[in-house]
């Protein structure tokens, strides 16, 4: 990588694509842009490279996927962009300035830290961690190869948080002393099987377990819903539960050094099957 180039990168936050939450920009010489690669062409994953692919200076130049398929369908719309199915490759490729991790939550670590070891910069997709321990080893990375690494809380940069932190500051509602956060949400059944799923012919099921334990799978659909097992997944307390959660950390307690100082977390399943997160916190 340019040294130059480098030195003259800074991203920041840029609230006009409101569902973004890395919006790059830097001070750019002629024909200079960032290259970025992304990782994971899910829903979510195709969607970042669509919405980075609109942020001035900003090219996305590899796509990456352990499905063939999703590779195929993406490469459509950024025809100038190498693919892979392996994300070492991006990490060998030093030509690329950052990456966007979408992948299953199982991959998100291991796979920003060959990032930033690799000199590049991160947008990691919420969970930034599958667990604890990861997220921890997460942030000694950043700090450790003094590399840029932002998770995907894309609700931080919409400007109704300013809004509603400007009327808690202004002291109506009064002391708060309890929050309750809820996520209501319909979710179809993974369905039940008798015989393990077999991985499409599409996807090197290697890859896409990476560091995750072999395990049989037993549900209908191989994508998306890896979300509602722990090998790979945290369940909806590790999708939508981040988001709203964070909320109230953001908005309510704006970050302060004085987080709650007790927490209730639980979780509702009804007859037919609507699923909601529920999280309680009281300082």
């Amino acid at each position: 990588m340019n040294p130059n180039l480098t030195s003259r990168r800074a991203f920041i936050t840029q609230s006009a694509l409101a569902f973004t939450a890395l919006s790059a920009s830097r001070v750019l010489g002629a024909n200079e842009k960032i290259r970025i690669a992304s990782i994971g062409l899910g829903g979510q994953g195709t969607g970042n490279a669509g919405r980075m692919a609109k942020v001035p200076g900003v090219e996305v130049v590899m796509l990456c996927d352990p499905d063939t398929a999703q590779l195929e369908k993406v490469k459509k719309l950024f025809p100038n962009a190498a693919t892979t199915q392996d994300l070492r490759k991006v990490m060998e490729d030093k030509s690329i300035d950052a990456v966007v991790v979408s992948t299953g939550n199982h991959w998100h670590v291991l796979a920003a830290i060959w990032a930033m070891q690799a000199g590049k910069d991160v947008y990691v997709e919420k969970p930034v961690s599958h667990n604890i321990w990861e997220g921890r080893k997460l942030v000694e990375a950043a700090r450790k190869y003094g590399r840029i690494c932002q998770g995907g809380t894309q609700q931080r940069s919409d400007p109704m948080q300013d809004e509603i932190k400007a009327y808690f500051d202004a002291g109506t509602l009064g002391k708060i002393k309890y929050v309750r956060c809820n996520h209501y949400s319909m979710r179809k059944t993974i369905g039940k099987r008798d015989t393990p799923l077999t991985p499409p012919p599409s996807v090197n099921y290697d890859l896409w377990l990476g560091p995750a334990a072999d395990e049989q799978l037993f549900r209908e659909k191989f994508h998306y819903d890896w979300h509602w097992d722990w090998n790979t997944g945290n369940g909806e307390m590790g999708n939508w539960g981040v988001h709203v959660l964070d909320d109230a950390r953001n908005v309510v307690f704006q970050d302060s050094v004085k987080l709650p100082s007790r927490i209730m977390a639980a979780w509702f399943d009804w007859i037919p099957r609507p699923r909601y997160t529920t999280a309680c916190t009281s300082g």
